[in-house]
């Protein structure tokens, strides 16, 4: 069985970091897309960044510049370093993986809260 699990999350005070990974569990397929997602209390799910086979970001306009995205392809993981972060980051984020063969994975969700 393929999941993803995710790591990281917490709580942090405004201007901290955190990191999230995400890694592709049980049989390898490679990845075509691999990318976070967030979803904040009251609001749909949106694309905070993500990141194609050849290395090509899609990055949110709230987080550019505070937010970086990468993948290690030889592990099948992906990578979110959140820094400067404010209260509005706020929200469990999603990690989702475009499989070849298998389709869209999406992560069980992990809680990032900020606040003094």
């Amino acid at each position: 069985q393929v999941k993803l699990v995710e790591s990281g999350g917490g709580l942090v005070q405004p201007g901290g970091s955190l990191r999230l990974s995400c890694a592709v569990s049980g049989r390898r397929f490679s990845a075509n897309s691999m990318g976070w997602y967030r979803q904040g209390p009251g609001k749909e799910r949106g694309l905070v960044a993500s990141v194609n086979r050849g290395g090509a970001t899609n990055v949110a306009d709230s987080v550019k510049g505070r937010f970086t995205i990468s993948r290690d392809g030889a592990e099948n993981t992906v990578t979110l370093q959140m820094n400067t972060l404010k209260p509005e980051d706020t929200a469990v984020y999603y990690c989702n993986v475009n499989l070849v063969v298998v389709g869209v994975l999406w992560g069980q969700g992990t809680q990032v809260t900020v606040s003094s």
